[in-house]
């Protein structure tokens, strides 16, 4: 017989507290190393300076150098994530996937959650009974909901939600081109009130917004975007209106919203209207990185500390 028992370790709102989880890059996406190399001391002549015994005096000269990137343009290694590896050994995303295009899948994400310890479990096509949801979400530090083009949800689930989410843990809605996001918008407008709409061809690669005054492209500092410079926005996508509760975290190539973070009262949301990426195209720039550092966030850690739930067998 199986016990599910619960160990948790309550952290203080302090990035501090997070920082044994997260690389010392957090908050970064040009991600920099310091080199050091010697070099004559100089006179403003140019001459170089001597010391008592004749010799040229050298100094230690420190120079800020890009780490190595990737072939688009992103640091490249684990240790650019968010997250270290392994940091959230324990921790389980629970996954609503209700989107049954043959071709949509959680394969790709599944596998480098694995890096950072993630264990995932998912229901396909139809979601379970409201009841089974709230006994399953007590296992989970997130829930990352894939809409399909129909309404599966209905009002018992969406309280389940609402309740996991205002407990703090971390809540991913995830829509796509219309009519994709059924789901995503029945959660959305009852949680955040907004929604998304809309049918863009995307398919590019966009950088960081605000760059080269572009506004297209992933917010810079933002945890999320740890590490990230270029990323893939996604095939067809949708827009997210935008709200003053919300804070934009994706541009896409039109100018327009496709992902955005709600961060308020000790809660974490990510509204993401470009599902494609996680399983289309899914070796372009950036979306492997971000996926992990979009979990690690959700995690939520400067507010619960660790929480790790373990299986256990009783004779």
């Amino acid at each position: 017989m199986k016990k599910i028992s619960i160990t948790l370790g309550l952290a203080l709102l302090s990035i501090t507290y997070a920082s044994a989880q997260y690389n010392k890059c957090a908050g970064q996406n040009r991600i920099t190393q310091t080199t050091k190399s010697l070099a004559p001391v100089l006179t403003d002549d140019g001459e170089e300076v001597l010391d008592v015994n004749g010799k040229v005096m050298m100094e230690e000269i420190k120079t800020e150098v890009l780490v190595s990137s990737d072939s688009y343009g992103n640091a490249q290694g684990n240790q650019y994530d968010l997250a270290v590896d392994g940091a959230f050994e324990g921790n389980t995303i629970a996954v609503l996937f209700l989107c049954r295009d043959g071709n949509a899948n959680f394969n790709k994400p599944k596998e480098v959650l694995k890096q950072k310890g993630f264990s995932v479990f998912q229901w396909i096509n139809q979601p379970p009974s409201a009841d089974e949801l709230k006994e399953k979400l007590k296992l989970a530090s997130q829930l990352w909901v894939i809409s399909g083009n129909t309404k599966t949800l209905n009002d018992k689930h969406a309280e389940v939600i609402k309740e996991f989410f205002e407990s703090g843990k971390g809540l991913y809605i995830f829509g796509d081109n219309d009519p994709y996001y059924a789901d995503a918008n029945f959660l959305t407008e009852k949680l955040f009130g907004t929604s998304m709409d809309g049918n863009l061809y995307g398919a590019k690669t966009v950088g960081l917004s605000g760059d080269a005054e572009n506004k297209a492209g992933i917010v810079k500092g933002h945890l999320i975007s740890t590490g990230i410079v270029n990323m893939y926005e996604g095939i067809t996508i949708a827009t997210v209106k935008a709200t003053q509760e919300l804070e934009p975290l994706i541009y896409g190539s039109e100018d327009n919203l496709v992902a955005a973070v709600y961060e308020r009262d000790g809660k974490r949301a990510i509204i993401d209207g470009g599902f494609t990426r996680l399983y289309y195209a899914w070796d372009s720039a950036g979306t492997d990185r971000y996926i992990k550092n979009a979990a690690s966030w959700l995690v939520n850690y400067e507010r619960f500390g660790e929480m790790v739930y373990k299986v256990e067998d009783e004779e």
